[in-house]
């Protein structure tokens, strides 16, 4: 059970649960908070090394696509997983201004002077900044759907040592990638005049 205090927030047993499930219920709440990755210390009568199936958080799943991007080898894989984030309807970037909209419907009705300016903004990072970011992140998911390359420094690494090669050793045969020049930085910005 979730106890929320002003400085403290914790979870509790419920009331009246059998004296013979408290060690269970234990034992199954260090197994939950270590499969999402939180360190337990607990006695020895409550530890496992059970980890049971969960549903990923929303910020790992978002996460993954940066992974799969940089993992990534051709311009068609990278403008599918932009296509996750920007897709109109179930797309993430629509997701999160639906969480906005929401957000500021909540803040709408809830009385304070400084709501309905919260309300507002919110409103403007949805209808503007998102769609901003979102617009650029379609174009750039078009051009990479046109394009239909290889990443020129990126290869599906097969792991396979040829056969003619006289040392067997566990370097692969691919390629190593490219060196890359760092980009020049952006020339200054130019201050407009002063009067």
């Amino acid at each position: 059970m979730p106890v929320v205090r002003l400085h403290e927030t914790y979870h509790r047993a419920p009331t009246g649960l059998a004296e013979h499930e408290e060690p269970r219920l234990a034992s199954e709440a260090v197994a939950r908070l270590r499969t999402v990755g939180y360190h337990v210390d607990c006695d020895d009568a409550f530890d496992t090394d059970s980890r049971p199936a969960h549903d990923l958080p929303l910020g790992a799943s978002v996460a993954y696509l940066a992974e799969q991007i940089r993992e990534a080898t051709t311009t068609d894989e990278v403008a599918g997983l932009l296509t996750e984030l920007t897709a109109p309807l179930d797309g993430v970037l629509a997701a999160l201004q639906e969480v906005l909209a929401a957000n500021a419907g909540f803040h709408e009705g809830l009385g304070n002077a400084s709501d309905p300016h919260i309300a507002r903004r919110l409103r403007h990072l949805a209808d503007e900044y998102l769609h901003v970011t979102r617009t650029d992140l379609i174009h750039t998911r078009n051009a990479l759907a046109d394009r239909h390359a290889p990443h020129p420094g990126r290869s599906t690494c097969t792991e396979e040592v040829p056969a003619t090669e006289r040392e067997r050793s566990a370097v692969c045969a691919c390629p190593p990638p490219p060196r890359t020049v760092p980009a020049p930085p952006p020339p200054p910005f130019a201050a407009g005049l002063r009067r």
